[in-house]
Formats: structure tokens, C-alpha cells, sequence
């Protein structure tokens, strides 16, 4: 206990797993949080007179505990025993091989196939935020600088696991991110320039960091190099598949703020049986795929080259339904060789894995073969890029068993002709029986011994048994050693036998040491491949990203869009790409035309009653940028997009009660930060902007928002306005590039169809009431609503003033007969029969005995 004391001490806020023989155990705290989480049983032993709490399970279930722990968010730090035990020594040496947390696992069974596991790390210079991004799993590292907006957006899309900061901004880091993120503090002093800038040149073996483009973000170099302390301090000292890092630029990928990634749902829908945009254009069949194509929905790219490229590619692949079919059929059994390099590095891997690699690398030439004559600069690039390591390939063939067991120590790993002493020691303990008898029937011929016998005993081992008879004959050699003497016969060893005997009797344990060797030598070896394992994985998922893309295109319908380097978006009959996929069988999307520029169609005002599709159109035409940007084709007839540089949006109710923010505070949040970063290549998207506060504030903030996005010396950005204020409409008189349109509907017997069309021109009603009616509320409401919108309208049309007490009035007193609720219930026959036999009573000629018996009938009536 004083062992575990010392050990727990370094670790205070981990629980310890102990190794204890064959357990791992916890105790006082940790016992009562292991238990909880794991439902094992809690019990307690006596430590010098005192109780304390303890809890384990077997060091083989460690798999299984391990990832209940890390989910619970708890970090947890492995102590195994680092010798055997002896009787010489009471206490073993012990010591923490692995400190696991949330952020840094390499385990299988911690991570997630298609997704990344993101350590972040954020430091602050007074208003400049650096961060870095490592998932150790893959060795994807990097950096990044700007505000405090670009560093939510980075988080929003990265989704980390684990933030690590200097304690010095605890405060205000919990202030920011709240229980959003785990979050964990470490020593200022990790956080200083010079030590972390030499963690980073130490790591990567380079006088400079000129080479990976990040010399001069100086703020980002400082939360890098806390990364790579962090590694070291708990443990993960192998981390040579990290070999470089990347700088993301704000300039290379278009602007998405972590309320535009929400509100687009591009990653994760908002609603637990909603889909986003990833689970339409996701059909990679490699884990390595997925987690790009994730990156490429966070990132759309900017670069006019590259997104040509990207669609050229697409394009190419569109009409080679063979290559798309073939290439498919690889990458479903390439396997995550791009997690393997990560346990190779950690010298983790095992036989079986090697053997994946193996397959994996003998697939890529196969690859190769079925694209190689894709017209393509982008798929050209990654078919001369991949290396097959056929050499490694060999080399694994050669060494390996083809059916190699996961463990080690299982034994039989090592391919037979590989090593001859090996081969050997196996010969030796398959055949032991027939070499022991060719030395009996050796030495029986030589000696002329015919009854000669071997035999084996615990004392001396195998030895060669003579009777008396032969004995006394002379006919013992002189290289024989007595070793036992019985009443009827002798007992020897030769030296051949003895040597035999030592083979056999420790053929099995030098197989197991010769044959952990053999591997350890094989995963050293796989060490220098390391740079090229990472990168024929990153080119297999861009592959399996630009199938994919030609895949949902060809399944949903989507053309190629052009790209400009214009300020304009002209959309022809543009479509959502999630709801369209959600309709049901037989339903057609409801296709719209948008034209914006910056020149004459600036900002379109639309109005239109809720359920016609005006947030659809808002969406669907962000999606449609975006997706042109990510190099996918689009869910459009045709579409000619200029590129787009920030996209911002203001949609739906995202309140943040929790910490203190209504939904008007948000809304102004987020229209503040619009407005503060707008260029002219953005593309804003309002909806219902200021219906948080009151209808005159919200008419007056939305027009003042509406007037400054178009007379504003800054930028012209491209804006769509959805609104319910109609009042908004007259703004297209006011000035030139902003116009109005609608969202078709057709009233046709009071009932209204939502035609879900988008055509110029206001509209001058929102048809809420008639939406109300749709949803199910009581007529009696439905009534009155119409009763009270009749006044008020009344009064706006007559210019009295709605807060005038007797235009209040009237409007209390409107259809008062409406807003008296129904006794009687239209649906309820036996309600309508009493209501018809009261209409026809004549209570004046009823006397009292005739009103008694009346009664007694509407009872009677009530009744049956």
C-alpha cells in the first residue's frame, strides 16, 4: 500500500489501475468510481488496523473496462509490474506504462472507425488564440491561429475529445466552453515559447519549422508544443508516426462560425433522428475515407484549381462504373491501415494487424491498375504517389504466418523456412519421440546391445537402461556416464543425449523467446515505413472521398456546377440535399431558381406563410455553395457559383439558457459577428431575424440590419431574407438591389396549399392562423384569432393605434360569441340531439311538472 501510495501521488486526479498478480485493483476513491461505473463489486480489506475500499477485475478483461472508464471521462493510468515476481523479492518494481485519456487512445476499442479522435490544445497571447489538433490514432497534427470566432469554428468542426490549456486561463476556459468539451489543465510553465518551440524541433529532428509552413505563428507553436509535453508526460513516448504538422489557414477553406457548422447541420443534425448533410454524402467504404470526407464538409475549399480538380475527378468517375465498382471492392477490405501505422510507432501492433497491412499493401497495385487510365490530373497525382512497399510486402510473406495469432505468446506467428534455428527447435519438438528412438537403435547397433532401453525420470532426464547381462559382458562404452544403479540393470547419459534432452525439454520456451524476437526485429523493421504507410493512407481516402462523391451524384441526380471568380450565384432548379433525401418514396422535391450578385440583386427579401419553405430555400442554397466548393457535384439542374468566402447564417431558435442567454440575446450574437466580418464574397442567410423581442423592435432591427448590409463602405455580401415582417417589402423601393419575393401558395376553399415555389413580388400575409387550424388547434381559437386579426387589420387600415384603450376594446369585444367555448361538442351525437331538443322548447308554456319530466328526458337522453 505504501508502494501504490507513492505511485497514486504523481497521478491524483487518474484512477489507478494496479497490477496485482494477475488483477488490476483499485482502491479507496478510485475502488467506489471503478465500481459505479463498472458494476463490479465493491469490497474493502484491512490496511494496518484501517479499512479501505477496494475494487479489480482480471488483467486479461482490461479491454473491456478500459474504454468504460475513458467514456465516463475519466483519465486513467495503467501501473503494471515491470519484473517477475520472486521469492528473493516481497515487492515487485511497478510503474505507470500508460496514462489513457479521453483524448489520447490508440486502442481499437476507445475509438470510433469513422471518426477522429482529436486532442486539442488552446493558448492565448492577449486577443490572438493559437491551437493545435492531434488525433495519435492517425498522426494527423496541426495548428492554427486567429480569434476567438475562428477558434469555436476549428472546435465545432474538429470535435475534439480532450481540450488541454495552461492553468492561468482555467477561468476563463470554463467560462467559454463549459461542459461542451473534457477539459484539462496543465502547468503554465508547459506553455513558454522556448520549451515548447524545442519540444517541437526535438520531435521533429529539424533546426526549424520552415518546412512544414508554421515558422511564423509563433502563438500556434506554442499550443503544438504543449501537445507534444502532454504525449510525454503521460507516457506515449513512441510517436515517431507524427511526422509532420500542417497550418490551417482561414484563407484556404471557406469561413464557417460554429453557428453557420449548427445551423447547417453540415456534421451532426439537431434533432436525435434528424440526418445531416455527412449521412447524405458519406458512402466511403474505408474508415480513412470517412474522416476526410468529414474534413471536406468542415473545410470547402476556396481555390478555384483545386476545386476543378476535385470535380474533373468526380466527372471522370462518374463514367467508369467498372473502376468505381472494383475500387470499392478493395477499399471495403483494405482495412484502417492509417490507425495501424499509430500502433506501429507504439510497437502495439500485432501479428494479425501486420497481416492486414500486409493485404492492404497488396492491394493498392490492383488500385493502380483499375484507375490508371482515369483522364484526371487529381487521380493521376495519387496513382503515381501510391507505393505498394512490395518489398515489405515480401518481407512480411517471408516471416509471418498467413493465419499468425493475435498475441504473441500464443506462438506458431513465425513463417516456417524463415529462420533455421527456429525451424530447428519446432522439428524438435514435433518429432522428439522419433530423434530419441534413432539414438536408442544408434547406440543398440554400435554396442551390439539388443534390449537396450530409453527411458526418462525427473531426476537426470533421459538415459539408456542396460540389463545386468550386457553389462557384465563389457559391452558398455567409455563415453557412457552411470548415472543409477538397480537391482537388475544400469542406468546411463551420453552427452548426445543430454544435449537432445536439453533441446526437447526447452525447445518450447526458446520457440516463444526466438519467435517474440524474430517479431520485435519485424516491427522495428515496419518503423521505416512509417511516412509511406501514412500517405498511401491519405491517398486512398481522397480516392474513396472522390467515389464517393460520384456516387451520390449518380444515385440523387446532382449536375456539375461552373466555378467562377465572380461575385455572382445563378441556381437553377435548385433542391436541399438532406430533406430531399428524406421524402418519401414517389415525392418530388419542389425545385427553385435564385439569382444574386452583387451589382443589382443583392439582398431578396422573402416573405411567405410558415410550413411554404423559406428556411428550406435559405439552406438549400448554402449547401449548394458549399458543396460546389467541397468539389461534389450538386443537387441543381445547373449552377453557376462564384466563389464563396464566408458564409454566415442567423437561423432558428438556439437559446443558451443555460448560460444566460435568451433567444434574442443569441440572435443579436450572432447578427454582431455578421456584421463585424462580412466581405464581398460572403453569403448571409437571415431568418426571422429579431422576432426574439417585440414586433416593433424586431421590424426595426431587421430593417436597420437590411439598410447597412446594402449601404455599408465595407463589402456588398450577398443576402437572403426570410421574414414574416411585411413591412420589410417597401425596402425595394427604397434601394436598388434589394428585391422581394414569395413563396407560392394557393388559398382554395379557406385551405391553403403550400406550392413551395419561390417567385418575385412580397406577400402580404403569413397565413399563420391557417397554420394553427393545420397544426389541430380547437376552432373556438381559431375563431377568435380570425376575429381579433379582422380588427386589428381594421385598425392598421384606418390608422388608429392598436395601444389606444378603445381600439383595445374592440377588439376584446370582436366575435365575442367566438371566444364563449362550445357547450356542446359537434362531434357528440347524443350532444346534438339535447341541443336540437332545447332549440325546440318553448319554456314558456312548460309548467313545472312538464319541465320535471323534460328533464328526466334529457337525462334519459344523456344516459344511453
Amino acid at each position: 500500500m505504501k508502494q501504490y501510495g507513492q505511485i497514486k501521488a504523481k497521478y491524483p486526479d487518474a484512477i489507478l489501475l494496479f497490477r496485482v498478480g494477475d488483477f488490476y485493483e483499485t482502491f479507496g476513491e478510485d475502488a467506489i468510481k471503478t465500481a459505479n461505473i463498472l458494476g463490479i463489486v465493491l469490497t474493502n480489506r484491512n490496511n494496518g488496523g484501517s479499512k479501505i475500499e477496494l475494487a479489480g477485475f482480471p488483467h486479461h478483461s482490461l479491454d473491456l473496462y478500459l474504454p468504460k472508464l475513458i467514456r465516463a471521462g475519466f483519465r486513467v493510468a495503467i501501473c503494471d509490474q515491470l519484473e517477475k515476481p520472486s521469492k528473493e523479492k516481497k515487492i515487485v518494481k511497478r510503474g505507470v506504462t500508460e496514462l489513457v485519456t479521453p483524448g489520447i487512445a490508440v486502442d481499437e476499442k476507445l475509438l470510433e472507425n469513422h471518426t477522429n479522435n482529436f486532442l486539442a490544445s488552446i493558448y492565448k497571447d492577449k486577443e490572438l488564440f493559437g491551437i493545435a489538433f492531434l488525433d495519435i490514432s492517425t498522426g494527423e497534427f496541426y495548428l492554427a491561429e486567429g480569434n476567438r470566432s475562428h477558434i469555436d469554428k476549428l472546435l465545432e468542426s474538429f470535435a475534439p475529445s480532450e481540450v488541454i490549456y495552461s492553468k492561468e486561463f482555467k477561468h476563463e476556459i470554463h467560462e467559454w466552453l463549459g461542459d461542451e468539451y473534457y477539459t484539462y489543465g496543465i502547468d503554465e510553465w508547459a506553455y513558454t515559447s522556448e520549451y515548447t518551440r524545442k519540444k517541437l524541433l526535438d520531435h521533429f529532428k529539424t533546426i526549424n519549422l520552415k518546412g512544414f509552413g508554421v515558422e511564423d505563428a509563433l502563438v500556434g507553436q506554442i499550443a503544438a508544443g504543449a501537445v507534444i509535453h502532454y504525449l510525454e508526460s503521460t507516457q506515449h513516448h513512441d510517436s515517431s508516426h507524427i511526422y509532420k504538422i500542417q497550418r490551417i489557414r482561414e484563407d484556404h477553406s471557406v469561413w464557417l462560425d460554429r453557428f453557420t457548422m449548427r445551423n447547417l447541420e453540415l456534421l451532426y443534425s439537431n434533432h436525435p433522428t434528424g440526418i445531416a448533410l455527412l449521412d447524405v454524402m458519406d458512402k466511403c467504404k474505408s474508415p480513412m475515407g470517412s474522416r476526410l470526407m468529414k474534413k471536406w464538409i468542415a473545410m470547402p475549399l476556396t481555390d478555384k484549381i483545386t476545386i476543378e480538380k476535385r470535380l474533373d475527378a468526380v466527372t471522370a468517375l462518374r463514367e467508369k462504373e467498372k473502376v468505381r465498382i472494383g475500387v470499392n471492392e478493395y477499399l471495403k477490405c483494405l482495412g484502417d491501415f492509417e490507425r495501424l501505422a499509430s500502433r506501429i510507432a507504439s510497437y502495439k501492433i500485432n501479428p494479425r494487424e501486420v497481416n492486414q497491412l500486409k493485404s492492404a499493401l497488396s492491394s493498392l497495385p490492383e488500385i493502380i491498375t483499375l484507375i490508371k487510365d482515369l483522364k484526371s490530373d487529381l487521380i493521376e497525382g495519387i496513382r503515381d504517389q501510391i507505393n505498394p512497399c512490395p518489398d515489405l510486402v515480401q518481407r512480411i510473406s517471408e516471416q509471418l504466418q498467413e493465419e499468425a495469432p493475435a498475441q504473441v505468446n500464443k506462438g506458431n506467428i513465425i513463417a516456417t523456412g524463415f529462420n533455421k534455428e527456429l525451424d530447428d527447435l519446432r522439428y524438435i519438438i514435433e518429432n522428439n519421440q522419433s530423434i530419441l528412438l534413432e539414438i536408442q537403435q544408434k547406440e543398440a547397433k554400435n554396442t551390439g546391445i539388443t534390449n537396450l532401453k530409453l527411458g526418462f525420470n525427473n531426476v537426470f532426464g533421459y538415459y539408456l537402461e542396460v540389463t545386468n547381462k550386457y553389462k557384465n559382458q563389457g559391452l558398455i562404452p567409455d563415453n557412457w556416464i552411470r548415472k543409477q544403479t538397480l537391482t537388475n540393470s544400469e542406468r546411463y547419459i551420453t552427452s548426445e543425449l543430454k544435449d537432445i534432452e536439453d533441446k526437447i525439454l526447452g525447445a518450447e520456451d526458446k520457440i516463444l523467446e526466438l519467435e517474440e524476437k524474430l517479431y520485435r526485429d519485424l516491427v522495428e523493421h515496419l518503423q521505416k515505413y512509417l511516412e509511406t504507410i501514412l500517405s498511401n493512407a491519405n491517398l486512398i481516402a481522397q480516392l474513396d472521398c472522390l467515389i464517393s462523391f460520384a456516387e451520390i451524384s449518380l444515385l440523387n441526380q446532382y449536375n456539375r456546377p461552373e466555378i467562377e471568380e465572380n461575385l455572382i450565384i445563378d441556381i437553377k432548379e435548385g433542391r436541399h440535399p438532406v430533406i430531399e433525401h428524406q421524402l418519401p418514396a414517389g415525392e418530388n422535391y419542389i425545385a427553385n431558381d435564385l439569382y444574386l450578385n452583387n451589382d443589382d440583386q443583392q439582398i431578396i427579401m422573402i416573405t411567405g406563410p410558415n410550413m411554404s419553405g423559406k428556411s428550406a430555400i435559405l439552406r438549400q442554397t448554402a449547401l449548394i455553395c458549399l458543396m460546389a466548393q467541397m468539389g461534389s457535384y450538386i443537387p441543381a439542374k445547373s449552377a453557376s457559383i462564384g466563389i464563396v468566402d464566408k458564409v454566415f447564417t442567423r437561423v432558428g431558435a438556439s437559446d443558451n439558457l443555460s448560460k444566460g442567454e435568451s433567444t434574442f440575446m443569441v440572435e443579436m450574437i450572432e447578427a454582431a459577428n455578421i456584421i463585424n466580418n462580412l466581405s464581398s464574397k460572403s453569403l448571409i442567410l437571415l431568418d426571422e431575424i429579431g422576432r426574439g423581442t417585440s414586433t416593433y423592435d424586431g421590424i426595426s432591427i431587421a430593417w436597420a440590419i437590411s439598410e447597412y448590409l446594402h449601404e455599408n463602405n465595407i463589402a456588398k455580401p450577398k443576402t437572403l431574407f426570410a421574414t414574416h415582417y411585411h413591412e420589410l417589402n417597401q425596402l425595394e423601393d427604397m434601394y436598388p438591389r434589394i428585391k422581394n419575393y414569395h413563396v407560392s401558395t394557393r388559398e382554395i376553399n379557406d385551405k391553403i396549399i403550400f406550392l413551395r415555389k419561390l417567385k418575385p413580388g412580397g406577400s402580404e400575409h403569413s397565413f399563420g392562423i391557417h397554420v394553427a387550424q393545420m397544426a389541430g388547434l380547437p376552432k373556438e381559437i381559431i375563431n377568435r384569432a380570425q376575429a381579433i386579426l379582422g380588427k386589428m387589420e381594421e385598425n392598421q387600415l384606418t390608422g388608429k393605434e392598436s395601444k389606444n384603450p378603445k381600439n383595445l376594446s374592440s377588439i376584446k369585444k370582436a366575435s365575442a360569441d367566438n371566444f364563449q367555448l362550445q357547450i356542446f361538442d359537434l362531434k357528440d351525437e347524443s350532444a346534438m340531439r339535447i341541443k336540437e331538443s332545447l332549440v325546440q322548447l318553448d319554456i314558456n308554456s312548460l309548467s313545472p311538472i312538464e319541465s320535471l319530466l323534460k328533464i328526466k328526458e334529457l337525462k334519459e337522453m344523456i344516459d344511453n
